[in-house]
This record gives structure tokens, C-alpha cells and sequence, in this order.
């Protein structure tokens, strides 16, 4: 079997506060192949940006492993760790706080390549006009500030700033979230294509379980700092596991007002992650919690359909909420 480009091991990342440990992660282990697209879900919270920053090491993770393409750069220093952050770069939520307003965007998309002294100064600008070509802003763009584009441009510039090293894997960090619908959908359609066309791959962290279904290749679904599923995306689209997962499907609005909704997931908030529940993290807000689930955690699970959930009593296989059908026959 091909090696993974990317393996995360039981990773942590705890933060001391004054009132205990905010555990935001807590023992993920997930992999992602060559030119493959992994979404990630979960509420707010949930420790998705979290994991962002520590596989990236823009925080040093407080246990587990991550490792990129069979090195383990977990704990390298900033000078052993330099080649190995090319090959893996980031796409921020909010492209106007990425993006220095006092840089021009061809010396903003410029800026890695010659932190990595890559090319001299004139093949980096016919670089930068290629990349500013890429993402349909043109070569005249390079000489203008930040702030005389759009959102939706100068989440452009902060993608060909993301390409400009040819990076192996991209993490996507809610890319989409504070932009317009329409801009939205041209955004990912570009990431698409620059998937087709380069071979990267993607983590595609977001809210918005249903855009996913047509971008993802596979969908891991994170609750507070807990992987509890991952599957490949249109069988967790048309037949979720965990009950969690199931949650997540109900809150997408349905395109009917008459259309009927699973009030088992009603009620119930988001624990404290300074206080978490015993046993299952969920128990507190799911319907099928039993005693066992306030006892014993549950591990993260394949099963035979090529779920892995997190869940001693997972929905059976092939099963749909009431709002899923609905959902697909709008």
C-alpha cells in the first residue's frame, strides 16, 4: 500500500488555563494520500483550527506524532524544520488578516520563494504573473495593495501565495466561510481545478458539511478535540454512522417548510471542554446513550462499509434520518 503523505498519531494539544487544561485536541490520528482531498467538520470549537496549526507546526503539539511523508517533524527545530514547510502551506479564513496591507500582492506572493531562496529576483516575477494568471487576477494585479480587492480577490492572492512553492499538501482553514455564496462557489471550483491540474492535496477544514460532499474524497467529523467519524463522502452523506454525524446532517436547512425534523436533536448544548463528560464526550446531547457510554470511551472503530466511528451504539449501516430524505428528494 502507498505510503500516506501525511499521518497524524494520537496527536495532542492541550493549553493550560486558569481554570484547568483546555484539552483542544486530544489523540488524533488520521492519514491523508497524494492527491487526495480530506474535509473536516464540527461545531465551533471543536479543535478543527487547532489541528490546522499543530500538523502545519505553527504550534508544537503537546503529544502524538506528525509526519510527512515518513519524516516525523514533530519536534524538529526551525532549521532542520524549513524544507519540510514547503511541501505544506495554508490557506487562511480571513484573507485580510493573512495578507501584510503594506506588501504588494506580487511581493506578497513573492515573499516565500525568496524566504526559501528559490529563483532570482527576475524568474520570480515571471513566477508571480504566472501564478496571478492561475488564479484568474491577472499579471497587472502584482503592483496593487491588499486593500483594492475584493474578499473574494484577495482570497485569490492568498491561494497563489499558498501554491507559490508547490506544495504537496494545502490545509484549508474555513477558506470560504466570509465570503459571498457565488464567490464561494468560484473558489472551490478553482481549488478543484488546481487539484486536477498539480495533484494537491487538501484538507478542507469548514462548517459546511453538504458543499463537502461534492469536494471531499473523504469526511472526518471532529467533536470537541475527538475524531468520532470518517468515512469516504457520499457514504457519510447518504448513510451517517454516529449520531453526531446525524446532528450535523439535521441542522442543514431543507428546502421545504413543511419538511419534518428529528427532534431528538433538539435539545442538549456543547459541554465545557474544561469540564468534559465521562466515557463518550457526546452522551450528554444523544438519544442512544446508555450506561456503558458514561462509563467506558469509545475508540475510533472501522467498520466493514468503511466507516470508522467512535461510537459504542452507531447508527446501522445503510440507515438515513428523516431530514436526509427529505434532503435528497428536494
Amino acid at each position: 500500500m502507498t505510503r500516506p503523505l501525511l499521518e497524524l498519531h494520537d496527536l495532542e494539544m492541550h493549553f493550560p488555563t486558569r481554570h484547568g487544561v483546555l484539552k483542544a485536541l486530544d489523540g488524533v490520528s488520521l492519514t491523508i494520500q497524494r492527491g487526495e482531498t480530506l474535509g473536516l467538520v464540527g461545531e465551533s470549537g471543536c479543535g478543527k483550527s487547532t489541528l490546522a496549526r499543530a500538523l502545519i507546526r505553527l504550534y508544537r503539539p503537546t503529544g502524538g506524532r506528525v509526519v510527512l511523508d515518513g519524516t516525523d517533524i514533530t519536534t524538529l527545530g526551525d532549521k532542520a524544520l524549513k524544507p519540510h514547510r514547503r511541501r505544506v502551506q495554508m490557506i487562511f479564513q480571513d484573507p485580510v488578516a493573512a495578507l501584510n496591507g503594506r506588501m504588494t500582492v506580487g511581493e506578497l506572493i513573492a515573499e516565500p520563494l525568496e524566504v526559501m531562496g528559490i529563483g532570482t529576483a527576475k524568474s520570480r516575477r515571471a513566477r508571480v504573473a504566472a501564478l496571478l494568471d492561475q488564479v484568474g487576477l491577472g499579471a497587472e494585479a502584482a503592483d496593487r495593495y491588499p486593500h483594492a480587492f475584493s474578499g473574494g480577490q484577495r482570497q485569490r492572492v492568498g491561494i497563489a501565495r499558498a501554491i507559490a512553492l508547490e506544495p504537496d499538501l494545502v490545509v484549508c482553514d474555513e477558506p470560504i466561510s466570509a465570503l459571498d455564496v457565488s464567490i464561494q462557489a468560484q473558489i472551490v471550483n478553482m481549488l478543484s481545478e488546481l487539484k486536477r491540474d498539480t495533484g494537491l492535496a487538501y484538507l478542507f477544514i469548514t462548517h459546511d458539511l453538504s458543499m463537502l460532499r461534492h469536494i471531499a474524497d473523504r469526511i472526518g467529523v471532529m467533536y470537541l478535540g475527538k475524531l468520532v467519524e470518517i468515512a469516504p463522502s457520499e457514504a457519510l452523506h447518504t448513510a451517517p454512522r454516529h449520531p453526531y454525524t446525524q446532528l450535523l446532517w439535521s441542522a442543514i436547512p431543507v428546502p421545504d417548510p413543511e419538511a419534518r425534523r428529528d427532534d431528538a436533536f433538539e435539545t442538549g448544548e456543547v459541554p465545557s471542554p474544561l469540564d468534559l463528560p465521562s466515557g463518550c464526550r457526546f452522551r450528554t446531547r444523544c438519544p442512544r446513550a446508555t450506561a456503558l457510554c458514561a462509563e467506558v470511551e469509545p475508540d475510533l472503530t472501522l467498520h466493514d462499509d468503511g466507516h470508522a466511528v467512535a461510537c459504542h451504539h452507531p447508527l446501522p449501516a445503510g440507515s438515513t434520518s428523516h431530514t436526509q430524505e427529505e434532503r435528497e428528494n428536494a
